[in-house]
C-alpha cells in the first residue's frame, strides 16, 4: 500500500527554512561586527606609529598580537564550544571581545603600548571564539553544494564591516592627527608628550562605544533561540582527533592557503594609510587616506556579494585560481608604478580577495565528515598568517621601502593559485549534510 505524504511535511519544511533564514540573519550580524573590529587595526597602525614613535616592524606587532590570538585560542575555543554549545560559545565570544575593547580606555589613559597589545589580544580571543562557531555553522546550514555561496554571503557582510570600520576610525580616531611622525619628533619633549597623550585619548570614546555594543549583542544572542546543528555539536564534542584531520592533504594545504591569503590581505590593508601618504603615490593625510582604505575593503564586499551568486554556477577551484592570479598581477603592477596607478591597482586587489577565504575554507573541510570541526579549528588557527606576514612585510618596508615590500603579498597569492588548481583536489566523499533541529 502506497504511503500518503503527510500534510504536515510542507509546513515542517517551511518552518525549517524560516529557522535557517533567521539563523543566517543573526549569525551574519556577527560577521559584520568582527569585520568592523578587525579593520580598525588598519587605523590603529598609523595612529600608534606616531603616538609611540615606532618603525614599521614594531607597529606591525598590532597585527601580530591580534592574529596570534587566532592561533593560540582556536583549539581552546573549540573545546569550550564542545562543552557549552554554539549559542553559549557566541555569547562568551562577544563578552570576551567586549572586555578587550573596554581595556582600551586605561591603555589610552597611560598611554601604554604593551597594554594596548594586551587589549587587542583579549579582543581577538573573543573574535576567535566567534570564528570557530560561526564559520562551520554557516557551512552546514543548508546543502553542502552551496556552502561556499553561503559563506561568501556572510563574508560580504563581514566586508561591509571592514568597509565602514576605516570611515569610523578616520572620523573618531584620526580626526586630530595634524602632524606627521617626523614633525612630532621635532617638537620639544614636553610638547611631544602632550601631543601623544592627546592623540591616545582619541581611542577611548570609540572603543567604549564598541564595548557597549558587544555587551548588548551578547544579551541579544543569549535571548535568541538558534537552531542546533545536532551532528556538528557532536563533532565538536569529539576532541583529540586533530591528528586524524591532519592526515588529509587538501586540509593541510588549505590551512597554508588560509595562512598566506589572510597574511596578504591584512598586510596590504595595514600599509595603505602610510602608502597613500607617500609623496610619489598620493601624499594624502592619514584621515583622508583612511577613506581610501574603505574602498579596498568595499571592493571586497562587492566581490563577495557577486561571488556568492557566481559560485552557484561556477567551479570554486577554477574561480579561486583566477582571482588569485589577478590579485598577484595587480600587486606587481603596484610595485612597478607610482601615483594614482599604484594607488588604484592596490585598492583593486580587494575585489579579488573577496572570494578567497570562503572558497579555501569550504574546499579545506570538504569531505571530512566527522572531522569537520577539527578541520575548521585548524583553518581558523591558520588565520595566524595575519600575524606573521605583516611583520615580515614590515621588516622589508624598513629595509627596502614600503613600496617594494608589497612583493610579499604578491608571492602569497601565487600559492593560492596552486591550491585552486591542484592542492584542493582529493578523493574523499562528502557525508550527508546535517539537519538543524530546534534546541
Amino acid at each position: 500500500m502506497a504511503m500518503t505524504p503527510s500534510i504536515h511535511q510542507p509546513v515542517a519544511l517551511e518552518t525549517k527554512q524560516q529557522s535557517y533564514a533567521m539563523a543566517m540573519a543573526v549569525v551574519t550580524m556577527l560577521f559584520f561586527m568582527w569585520g568592523f573590529l578587525t579593520c580598525l587595526n588598519d587605523i590603529l597602525v598609523p595612529h600608534f606609529k606616531i603616538i609611540f614613535d615606532l618603525n614599521y616592524t614594531q607597529v606591525m606587532l598590532i597585527q601580530f598580537t591580534f592574529f596570534a590570538a587566532y592561533f593560540i585560542m582556536s583549539i581552546p575555543s573549540g573545546k569550550i564550544v564542545a562543552r557549552i554549545g554554539y549559542k553559549k560559545g557566541i555569547v562568551v565570544g562577544l563578552i570576551t571581545a567586549g572586555i578587550g575593547a573596554l581595556l582600551f580606555y586605561p591603555a589610552a589613559g597611560i598611554p601604554s603600548y604593551p597594554l594596548f597589545l594586551t587589549a587587542l589580544f583579549v579582543l581577538a580571543a573573543g573574535i576567535t571564539m566567534l570564528q570557530v562557531t560561526a564559520n562551520p555553522y554557516v557551512a552546514v546550514l543548508g546543502r553542502p553544494q552551496t556552502a561556499s555561496s553561503r559563506l561568501n554571503l556572510t563574508q560580504g557582510f563581514n566586508s561591509l564591516g571592514h568597509t565602514l570600520g576605516p570611515v569610523f576610525g578616520g572620523i573618531f580616531i584620526l580626526a586630530g592627527a595634524s602632524l606627521t611622525q617626523e614633525q612630532v619628533r621635532l617638537l620639544p619633549n614636553d610638547q611631544q608628550i602632550m601631543y601623544r597623550l592627546q592623540e591616545a585619548g582619541y581611542v577611548q570614546g570609540p572603543y567604549l562605544f564598541l564595548a557597549a555594543t558587544l555587551f548588548v549583542l551578547a544579551v541579544v544572542m543569549a535571548l535568541f533561540k538558534l537552531p542546533v546543528i545536532a551532528t556538528v555539536e557532536d563533532h565538536h564534542a569529539k576532541s583529540g582527533r586533530l591528528r586524524d584531520a591532519l592526515k588529509h592533504r587538501h586540509l593541510v594545504l588549505g590551512a597554508i592557503g588560509i595562512f598566506l591569503y589572510v597574511g596578504a590581505e591584512v598586510s596590504i590593508g595595514s600599509f595603505l594609510v602610510n602608502f597613500f601618504g607617500e609623496k610619489d603615490i598620493a601624499a594624502l593625510s592619514p584621515q583622508k587616506a583612511a577613506d581610501y582604505v574603505s574602498f579596498y575593503w568595499g571592493a571586497a564586499m562587492v566581490g563577495r556579494f557577486v561571488g556568492s551568486a557566481l559560485l552557484q554556477r561556477l567551479d570554486p577551484r577554477k574561480m579561486l585560481a583566477v582571482v588569485a592570479s589577478i590579485a598577484s598581477l595587480l600587486v606587481l603592477v603596484t610595485i612597478l608604478s607610482t601615483g594614482h596607478v599604484a594607488m588604484w591597482t592596490i585598492i583593486s586587489v580587494g575585489l579579488f580577495n573577496s572570494v578567497m577565504f570562503p572558497i579555501i575554507f569550504t574546499l579545506g573541510v570538504d569531505g571530512l565528515g566527522k572531522l569537520t570541526s577539527q578541520g575548521s579549528s585548524l583553518l581558523v588557527m591558520a588565520i595566524v598568517g595575519g600575524a606573521i606576514i605583516p611583520v615580515i612585510q614590515g621588516a622589508f618596508a624598513d629595509a627596502i621601502g614600503i613600496h617594494t615590500a608589497f612583493i610579499i603579498p604578491a608571492l602569497c597569492y601565487l600559492y593560492v593559485v596552486f591550491y585552486g588548481l591542484k592542492g584542493s583536489k582529493h578523493s574523499l566523499v562528502q557525508e550527508a549534510s546535517s539537519v538543524p533541529v530546534e534546541a
